[in-house]
């Protein structure tokens, strides 16, 4: 019991703006960020915030299939973000809205992939964000097999893992992290623990004292990161990215946050967790914490409160635009993307669905 204390109180997780945006922690994580960083990272968060809303909208007036809501989650995922280059490689799950609006992935080409369009993650890969992915924890694997790809090349990129909680009860993000350890993977493993993997909470998923404990055991160093500091998100990605462009391989990041809406739009989280506790975690907003420690230090001001609602404003309306009623693509076009040379049997496959669809008119 001793040794898990102590391992505990080790893994104590960093934070460099208190809820109150008071500034706490080790004063030179903060010392070198630039003001307009700062404005970027609340401008960002709060944009975010209402592109969220407004796809939670949509799905509700019918025009998208389902939306993942990362209501929360704004200060884990800028904050991990604006830490990256631009050509550092993001494997997402399906809740980084906000590290895609860092990459100035547009919010039409989320939308269309939610609405279920062909082009659904066209315009991705062009910023060096992988397609969103839909089953659990196959993109850790993705990740890291692209961190030994770039090493091989000679490059110096990274990649980042995003996973949630649950996705580490998953074996392929097992199999990602041990294979990462073992060839020196320059790869981010960055888990969004966000306390419920879907309607189970963390403390039924494992028995370690946290996710970063995990660390230990695949050989790698292991943080854990106050989900709802974007600034605390920010160093320590920093130093992975770092450590890993140095060639010491990968890093494991718990960064605690929690997810306050549902887990998607066809759940209902209040069947299984208390409003008190969403009350509590609503107290540590990271948008207002944010705000408040800009305030506090000086580097606030009004214009950018004004830049963030027009932002917010203009991509709400543009996406709304793009969706709105779309037209659906034919379903034939499902075998266009197969194979670049069609087989006889997907061809035949083809032509006997065209039928079908001309017969029922």
């Amino acid at each position: 019991m001793v040794d898990v204390v102590q391992a505990e109180a080790e893994l104590r997780p960093v934070q460099l703006v208190a809820p109150d945006g008071e500034p706490v922690g080790d004063p030179t994580r903060r010392a070198e960020v630039p003001t307009e960083t700062l404005h970027r990272i609340y401008e960002t968060m709060v944009v975010t915030r209402e592109l969220d809303e407004e796809f939670v909208n949509l799905q509700r007036q019918g025009q998208l299939a389902l939306f993942p809501s990362c209501r929360g989650q704004e200060a884990a995922q800028v904050g991990c973000a604006v830490a990256l280059r631009d050509d550092d490689w993001l494997f997402p799950q399906y809740r980084e809205l906000g590290a895609f609006l860092v990459r100035g992935i547009t919010p039409a080409a989320v939308g269309a992939m939610w609405r279920g369009t062909h082009h659904g993650g066209l315009g991705f890969t062009e910023r060096c964000c992988a397609p969103i992915s839909i089953p659990i924890g196959t993109q850790a694997l993705h990740a890291v097999g692209a961190a030994m790809a770039a090493r091989l090349l000679g490059e110096d990129t990274v990649t980042v893992a995003f996973v949630g909680d649950g996705a580490t009860s998953e074996g392929d993000v097992h199999e990602a992290m041990n294979l990462a350890a073992v060839q020196d993977a320059p790869c981010i493993f960055y888990v969004q623990n966000n306390q419920w993997a879907i309607s189970v909470p963390l403390s039924e998923q494992m028995r370690a004292p946290s996710i970063a404990h995990k660390a230990v055991g695949y050989g790698m160093p292991g943080m854990r990161v106050d989900g709802n500091d974007a600034l605390a998100c920010r160093a320590v990605v920093q130093e992975a990215v770092a450590r890993a462009r140095a060639g010491y391989g990968p890093t494991l990041i718990e960064a605690v946050t929690y997810r306050m809406g549902p887990h998607t739009t066809s759940d209902d989280p209040t069947r299984y967790r208390s409003d008190d506790e969403v009350k509590v975690w609503a107290m540590l907003d990271p948008i207002t914490r944010f705000r408040s420690y800009l305030e506090r230090t000086g580097r606030w001001e009004p214009e950018i409160e004004d830049r963030a609602r027009v932002r917010s404003m203009t991509m709400r309306t543009e996406l709304r635009d793009a969706i709105f009623d779309a037209p659906d693509p034919s379903v034939l076009e499902l075998f266009d993307q197969v194979f670049a040379q069609p087989s006889p049997a997907l061809l035949e496959q083809r032509e006997f669905l065209a039928r079908e669809l001309a017969a029922e008119g």
